[in-house]
């Protein structure tokens, strides 16, 4: 697939998994049809690095955003979130959403801290990128609550059902899958993969996690991302040239990124 354009829409590129051969694993995503891809913010310690990575290399964007589960003595603010957004590579606010799957942050502040990354994100004119782990319904009435068509946004790592994808795709919401939707055992999700309209389907790894087949159960890297276009591609009908340029199209619609060159 190297002659096609790939994006990753969802990774951690700055993450300690890489930092042994960051520079060789990106390489090899450029040697795999590579275009751009998404690095995406877990905390606002860490957003100096990933606003370094992302100077450092054209072909490399990024958000800032606080995980739903990520433990911090201060909250982010509106105010702080819309300063550190303002950057021409910043193209995204998150990740953030609702994850009730550990715990390590009590749902009603996940829920402030939520609706406090909405508003910035419809504020600085930005999409939003949800993370949701068994919190299908507070996620999605937050979502509706606090307007979400407005900034529009990804559902990255979907992993839900139909109903909630309709949900989603109702408020103009992309629908990401990763390397899980290539799992034996995830029928009911490709049949997911199978129903969003080609507009908002997205690809991702979520890199240095949830490796595809054949890869599974290894680290994780953007390269992979042709294991998830192919496993779309398969269950939808299509080639998997055709998933890379419809995902890339789409991904450089929804996070506004125009490549140079």
């Amino acid at each position: 697939m190297s002659a096609f354009r790939l994006v990753d829409s969802h990774c951690h590129p700055d993450f300690h998994q890489f930092d042994e051969d960051r520079d060789a694993m990106l390489a090899r995503y450029a040697e795999a049809g590579g275009q751009w891809l998404m690095a995406v913010a877990v905390d606002l310690e860490n957003i100096p690095r990933l606003r370094s990575l992302a100077e450092a290399r054209d072909h490399v964007f990024f958000s800032v955003g606080v995980h739903p589960n990520h433990e911090v003595e201060v909250e982010p603010t509106f105010e702080q979130l819309c300063r550190l957004a303002d950057h021409p590579k910043c193209v995204a606010i998150g990740e953030t959403g609702m994850d009730f799957f550990r715990h390590r942050v009590e749902p009603s502040l996940q829920e402030a801290r939520f609706r406090t990354h909405l508003r910035a994100a419809r504020a600085v004119d930005k999409p939003v990128i949800v993370h949701m782990r068994d919190a299908d319904s507070d996620t999605l009435r937050v979502l509706e609550e606090e307007g979400a068509n407005e900034c529009g946004g990804v559902m990255h790592c979907f992993s839900s059902s139909r109903e909630v994808a309709e949900r989603a795709l109702d408020m103009g919401l992309s629908i990401s899958f990763s390397g899980n939707v290539t799992y034996k055992a995830n029928e009911e999700l490709r049949a997911v993969a199978a129903f969003v309209p080609e507009e908002a389907l997205l690809v991702e790894t979520d890199a240095p996690y949830l490796a595809p087949l054949p890869h599974r159960g290894k680290r994780n890297e953007p390269a992979y991302v042709q294991h998830v276009i192919e496993g779309i591609a398969g269950v939808r009908g299509l080639t998997p040239e055709y998933v890379a340029e419809l995902s890339h199209d789409n991904a450089c619609r929804r996070f506004g990124v125009t490549l140079q060159g």
